[in-house]
């Protein structure tokens, strides 16, 4: 269930209010009984759970290719020894040793 921001026009009391969707809108201030409570656009606030999705999802494109690739670039990243590190005389350099910005 939602939590609705709610403010009285009158004498400004605030609250906020567990309702389900389909329940009508307050409309009476519980502080002062004036009919000026009104509902309030708040930001949606949301949280994302679960184990990685952010990683998992949308990482290289999508598919197996994709994870054997990232898993790749992450071993390159790490400074292991790949084919393009012993090519060259056994350098380790983030990028594989095969670059021009090295």
């Amino acid at each position: 269930m939602p939590i609705y921001a709610y403010k009285c026009d009158s004498c400004g009391h605030a609250k906020d209010v567990l309702q389900k969707v389909s329940d009508e809108p307050l409309s009476v201030c519980p502080a002062c009984g004036a009919g000026t409570f009104r509902k309030q656009v708040t930001a949606a606030g949301f949280q994302l759970k679960g184990t990685g999705w952010y990683v998992t999802d949308f990482r290289g494109g999508g598919g197996a290719a994709a994870g054997a690739a990232a898993s790749k670039s992450d071993d390159v990243a790490k400074g292991s020894d790949s084919s393009a590190a012993k090519d060259s005389g056994g350098a380790s350099t983030p990028c594989g040793a095969s670059c021009a910005c090295h």
